[in-house]
């Protein structure tokens, strides 16, 4: 099967453009005095200094590659803008064959530069936060029961009176979970380190996430 070619605009503009800029480099080196294959020399050489920027350019946009990327530029363009007319290519001002004659030495420079310096290393990722202990689960404490008075009947001549208060059940003491006491040993052995004092029972509250009842439980069993 005989596939169908199709002509792309952008790769066409691009040749003539390089044949052009070629055109120019070329009769630039030959009237500042580079005869022969040394006048073909200098612009393959502009081109791979460039080729050599571009692939520095896709991996790191580092300050070197845009300096060398600015020298093959100016060189390529000012090719173009001299031989435009504006400059006697059969009189040569000396400043311009002292650039031509000095180019290959400053495109070699370029070029290993660009392809034996390391680039950047990636930062190291710094030290990640201090884990968080996972919360240790609480058991639900049994709930004390509320106090029940009977209701009284009221005489029915004489103005009711109050029933006594019927006295308050004493508070059991919450049931503190084995694990969750090791934890507090833990965090109160690492608050008596750094701060030389034994924890107290808003600090453990705070630290463990868990009721005041149940914080005082624990500091009771840790002294």
């Amino acid at each position: 099967m005989v596939r169908s070619i199709r002509i792309d605009a952008v790769l066409i503009q691009a040749v003539i453009a390089g044949a052009l800029s070629f055109a120019h480099l070329h009769d630039l080196a030959e009237a500042a005095g580079q005869t022969g294959w040394k006048a073909w020399a200098y612009p393959v050489s502009v081109d791979l200094l460039l080729v050599a920027v571009w692939r520095r350019l896709r991996t790191e946009r580092s300050k070197l590659a845009w300096f060398w990327f600015l020298v093959a530029l100016v060189a390529s363009l000012g090719a173009n803008i001299a031989t435009a007319g504006l400059l006697d290519l059969d009189h040569v001002p000396a400043w311009l064959r002292i650039l031509v004659a000095g180019w290959p030495a400053l495109a070699f420079l370029g070029g290993t530069l660009l392809a034996h310096t390391p680039t950047d290393p990636a930062p190291a990722p710094g030290p990640g936060p201090d884990p968080v202990p996972r919360p240790v689960p609480v058991m639900d404490h049994p709930a004390v029961p509320e106090p029940t008075s009977e209701p009284v009947s009221a005489p029915e001549i004489a103005t009711p009176e109050p029933a006594p208060a019927l006295p308050q059940a004493p508070a059991s003491v919450p049931a503190v979970p084995p694990a969750l006491v090791d934890h507090a040993r833990k965090v109160a052995s690492e608050h008596r380190t750094r701060t030389g004092t034994d924890i107290d029972t808003a600090t453990l509250r705070a630290r463990l996430g868990v009721p005041e009842d149940l914080a005082g439980a624990i500091v009771a069993q840790l002294a």
